[in-house]
């Protein structure tokens, strides 16, 4: 599975941006997705993951009520809306995909990775 996330950019605070991943190959409705970010100088995190029917969502506290996760697994795409973002949302984000489907918080479930979008927000 090959990922391509694409979307990002830069935006105001209390802006909006949609990051979209596209992924290759026949097997992308079996995977769960994921969203991860990291921000210079520290640690990736984990942002948020939907299974692989869509039908289940994940989120981390810093983006919950905020991000919303999907996807549109007749296009081979999982979205990321980001919405009233802040400066501290700024960071390199990737997506990831889990052949075990249901989705993870972990990033060692992940066996693919997105090469990265950024995002930033000024203030």
């Amino acid at each position: 599975v090959q990922l391509q996330a694409s979307g990002g950019g830069l935006v105001q605070a209390g802006g909006s941006l949609r990051l979209s991943c596209a992924a290759s190959g026949r097997t992308f409705s079996t995977y769960a997705m994921g969203w991860f970010r990291q921000a210079p100088g520290k640690e990736r995190e984990w942002v948020a993951a939907i299974n692989w029917s869509g039908g289940a969502t994940y989120y981390a506290d810093s983006v919950k009520g905020r991000f919303t996760i999907s996807r549109d697994n007749a296009k081979n795409t999982v979205y990321l809306q980001m919405n009233s973002l802040k400066p501290e949302d700024t960071a390199v984000y990737f997506c990831a995909a889990d052949p075990k489907g249901w989705g993870s918080n972990w990033s060692g479930s992940y066996d693919y990775w997105g090469q990265g979008t950024q995002v930033t927000v000024s203030s």
